[in-house]
């Protein structure tokens, strides 16, 4: 199948709470990413109030944002909780940074109580002493050059068994002591990367809109771009901040 032939539609999940650190790029990076192929891609956003069409969408973005955000957010999105573990359980795509991440599981709690999280993933969070905070180096298997960004966050997540995003090259990842970043489950994507994400690890970004495109095409291949600006920097942030560890081969 051709790929001017194909269509991604971007579910980005209320941006007006969940858009720390620049989350929005990544949906400005995964549209962008596509048109340059050839594929048409939109990107639809849902506020509050809004009612979400798991059946239409094929990415789905939550992006991170504070505690009282993330209380919002959960009140509205368990409305369709249903709906949206469909998707999850049929290979729906999904990327959540940060707040979104941690609503993705059991719940969160923090000093001041309990947020209850979307039970999709069976993950939780506690809130830890101090922050995590600065730049993180991974080596993950959604890319063939380590995954880099920006993590802040006072939370500290479990995966229960889940596999990890990826193994940490420098930085503290999930809980600062496992040594492992982030969440993978079928087509979703969880991670404390901020920067934005996609815009420095185009191949994470390539990943998705595969699943994605497989999902409602079928096997295909994408076409390859010209990413040496993208490369350059991301060896450039990985040298400055694990550069032995990379020279040894991780």
């Amino acid at each position: 199948m051709n790929t001017t032939d194909m269509k991604l539609t971007i579910g980005h999940l209320y941006p007006e709470l969940l858009n720390l650190y620049g989350d929005r790029g990544n949906v400005v990076c995964m549209v962008k990413r596509c048109l340059w192929r050839g594929i048409r891609a939109k990107a639809v956003e849902y506020h509050i109030g809004d009612r979400i069409d798991f059946s239409k969408l094929d990415i789905v973005l939550l992006g991170g944002g504070s505690d009282r955000e993330q209380r919002i957010v959960c009140r509205e999105l368990k409305k369709v909780q249903k709906e949206f573990k469909r998707y999850v359980e049929d290979d729906g795509v999904v990327i959540a940074v940060c707040g979104g991440y941690q609503l993705l599981g059991k719940y969160y709690r923090t000093r001041e109580g309990v947020i209850e999280g979307l039970g999709l993933l069976d993950i939780y969070t506690e809130q830890g002493d101090g922050r995590l905070i600065g730049n993180i180096v991974l080596d993950s298997g959604l890319s063939d050059v380590p995954v880099v960004g920006f993590e802040n966050h006072g939370g500290r997540t479990y995966l229960c068994g889940h596999k990890p995003f990826g193994r940490v090259l420098y930085g503290s990842g999930n809980d600062g002591v496992s040594g492992y970043e982030g969440v993978i489950y079928r087509n979703v994507t969880g991670t404390y990367l901020h920067g934005p994400l996609l815009p420095k690890n185009a191949q994470v970004c390539d990943h998705l809109i595969e699943r994605a495109l497989e999902r409602r095409y079928g096997p295909i291949e994408l076409k390859e771009l010209d990413d040496r600006m993208e490369l350059a920097a991301n060896e450039y942030i990985c040298r400055r901040f694990a550069g032995k560890k990379i020279a040894a081969g991780c």
